[in-house]
């Protein structure tokens, strides 16, 4: 706040700092996460901050993923099929805006 004898004037500003740097989460590796929490009055929390690691079971994955089994082809679809759908529904759009 500023106070002169013709004047008062108030100034507030915000400075946001990122609060995890852009390089620290550039070099994570596969698996890992950081963050930050907020808390409320009411409820405190000391640690907001964290750095943390998923542990897959590379195994079981692998065992799970050898069972699956392929999606099967419903119908081959063709750019033009694409085109035409994509005009289709533009024509429609603007009748309904026109009415």
């Amino acid at each position: 706040m500023t106070l002169n004898s013709s004047d008062t004037s108030t100034t507030r500003s915000t400075q946001l700092d990122y609060a995890i740097p852009a390089a620290r989460i550039a070099s994570l590796s596969s698996g890992e996460f950081v963050g930050i929490v907020s808390d409320n009055p009411e409820q405190k929390i000391r640690l907001k901050t964290f750095h943390s690691e998923i542990q897959n079971d590379h195994m079981a994955i692998r065992d799970e993923e050898d069972g699956y089994k392929p999606i099967p082809v419903i119908a081959t679809v063709s750019h033009e099929d694409i085109q035409e759908n994509y005009q289709r529904i533009k024509r429609e759009v603007a009748e309904l805006i026109t009415g």
